[in-house]
C-alpha cells in the first residue's frame, strides 16, 4: 500500500508525467504559432461582410485544429530529417512516437473539419475540405520543393481565409486571402534557410513583399478617414513586426537571422489580420486579434514555453 507520503509522491509523479506529455504535444503542434491562424477566418468573414456570431464563433477553432494537425503531420513527415538537423524535436528525441504523431495529425484534422461544419455548414465545409487536402499535400509531397512548397503553403493560408467567408461569399474575400497567402509564401521561402542559412536575394525579396502587402492593405480603404488611420496603424504594426528582421537577414543571411526573420514573419500575421478586419469595418474582430497578440507575447515570455518553438 505504501505510506501516505509515498502515495503523495507517486501522485505528484503521475501529475508531472501528464504535464510533461501535454508539453510534448504542445511542442509538436507549435502551440504559440497556432494563435496566428485564429484571425484568418475573422479576416475572411469580415471581408465577406459576415459577423462572428452564433455558431460561427467556432470557426477560428476549426482553423486552429487544422493548423495544429498540419504541424503534427509536418514533424511526422520530417522525422528522419529532424533526426539529423533537429534531434531535440519530440519525435527524434523519442518523447512522441511517429505513430502517435500521425494519429494526432489525423484526429486534429478530423476535429477541424467537424468544427468547420458546425460553424459554417456546407458552405464552409466546401472550402474546409480542400484546405485539409492542401495541408496534407504540402506536408507529404510539396514542401520538399522550394517554390512549389511555398506556393502550396500560401494556398493553405488563403483557403483558411476563404473558409471564414464560406463558398457562397468567396469573391469579396479574395483580396484578403491573397494578402495572407502572399505573406505566407514569402515567409515560407525565407524559412528554408533556418538551418543552413538563406541568401540575400530571398531575404530582400521577403522584405520587399512586406512593403507591397502593407501598401495593399492601406490603399483604397473604404469609409471615413478614421478607418483609414486605424488600418494604417495596424498595417504599420505588421510591417514593423517583421521587416527589420527581414532586412537584417538580407544584410547577413546566416541561419540565425533567417530563423529570427521567419519567427517575426509568423508573429506578424496577427496584426496583418487585424488590419484586414479593420479595413472591412470590423473593429471588434480587430480588437479580439489584439488580445490574441498580447496573449502570444505572454506565452512566449514564460521560461517553460520557450522550447515550444514556432517554426
Amino acid at each position: 500500500m505504501g505510506t501516505r507520503s509515498q502515495q503523495q509522491a507517486h501522485r505528484r509523479e503521475g501529475e508531472w508525467s501528464a504535464v510533461s506529455v501535454a508539453g510534448d504535444y504542445l511542442e509538436l503542434v507549435r502551440a504559440p504559432a497556432v494563435l496566428t491562424v485564429l484571425g484568418d477566418s475573422l479576416a475572411g468573414g469580415a471581408a465577406a461582410g459576415r459577423s462572428l456570431g452564433g455558431r460561427r464563433v467556432l470557426m477560428p477553432l476549426a482553423s486552429a485544429c487544422l493548423y495544429a494537425g498540419g504541424m503534427a503531420l509536418n514533424d511526422y513527415a520530417d522525422r528522419e530529417l529532424d533526426a539529423d538537423e533537429r534531434p531535440e524535436r519530440p519525435i527524434p528525441s523519442g518523447r512522441i512516437s511517429a505513430r502517435n504523431a500521425l494519429a494526432a495529425a489525423s484526429a486534429l484534422t478530423a476535429a477541424g473539419l467537424g468544427l468547420c461544419a458546425v460553424a459554417g455548414g456546407r458552405s464552409a465545409l466546401a472550402v474546409g475540405v480542400p484546405l485539409a487536402v492542401s495541408i496534407w499535400t504540402y506536408d507529404l509531397v510539396a514542401k520538399d520543393h522550394a517554390v512549389p512548397g511555398a506556393v502550396s503553403m500560401g494556398t493553405c493560408r488563403a483557403l483558411d481565409v476563404l473558409m471564414g467567408a464560406g463558398a457562397g461569399h468567396i469573391r469579396p474575400a479574395l483580396g484578403a486571402a491573397g494578402i495572407m497567402g502572399g505573406h505566407t509564401v514569402a515567409v515560407t521561402l525565407l524559412s528554408r534557410g533556418e538551418v543552413n542559412g538563406t541568401d540575400a536575394a530571398t531575404a530582400a525579396g521577403t522584405a520587399a513583399a512586406t512593403g507591397v502587402l502593407t501598401a495593399s492593405v492601406v490603399a483604397g480603404t473604404p469609409g471615413p478617414p478614421a478607418r483609414t488611420l486605424a488600418v494604417l496603424g495596424a498595417a504599420a504594426a505588421y510591417a514593423l513586426r517583421c521587416a527589420p528582421a527581414q532586412i537584417e537577414a538580407a544584410r547577413n543571411p546566416v541561419a540565425g537571422n533567417a530563423l529570427k526573420a521567419t519567427k517575426a514573419g509568423i508573429r506578424a500575421m496577427v496584426p496583418l489580420q487585424a488590419a484586414l478586419a479593420l479595413r472591412h469595418g470590423h473593429p471588434v474582430a480587430a480588437g479580439a486579434l489584439i488580445g490574441v497578440d498580447i496573449l502570444g507575447r505572454i506565452i512566449r515570455s514564460r521560461p517553460r514555453a520557450r522550447r515550444v518553438s514556432e517554426s
